[in-house]
């Protein structure tokens, strides 16, 4: 019998844009609390991660703007595609992010959400500082050069 972590995780949603924007220097997965409206609506892949970010409110990291659509056979219990939700994160990861955002100003951006093996929505965040346009066209010339360096192997291998 396998290992249950081994199975692959379910992406809902990339914030590819994060990657670009931000030197991510530290990611943690968070918990986060949903109502049974939302974690339907995720399980059919409707949710945007793109312009959400994370704040921290009394000791606890809060998700804003993540839009998840409404779910449509729910009839009573519809959601608000844009509220607020807390994530679930231990004292002390807690404590390392909200120290590397006050003392040195970075801040948090959700990089993925997922249901992980034991069907759980899981959101991948990052502590982030903002690229310089410097910083991105140096990004875009050595991603470049990566692509054309396995282009020029890929020829004399053949």
């Amino acid at each position: 019998m396998g290992n249950a972590k081994d199975s692959s995780n379910k992406v809902i949603s990339i914030n590819r844009k994060a990657r670009h924007t931000y030197h991510i220097s530290d990611t943690f997965e968070a918990g986060i609390i949903l109502l049974g409206s939302e974690v339907k609506s995720l399980r059919l892949g409707q949710g945007n991660l793109v312009d959400s970010y994370a704040s921290d409110e009394n000791g606890e990291i809060w998700l804003r703007n993540f839009h998840i659509s409404d779910y449509q056979p729910a009839t009573i219990f519809k959601h608000d595609p844009m509220r607020p939700r807390k994530l679930l994160l231990k004292k002390k990861e807690i404590g390392k992010i909200v120290g590397s955002i006050r003392k040195q100003g970075m801040t948090i951006v959700p990089l993925s959400i997922y249901f992980n093996y034991r069907g759980i929505a899981k959101l991948k965040i990052g502590i982030a500082r903002g690229k310089k346009i410097h910083d991105k066209r140096q990004d875009i010339k050595s991603r470049d050069w990566q692509r054309s360096k396995a282009r020029i192997l890929r020829s004399k291998n053949n």
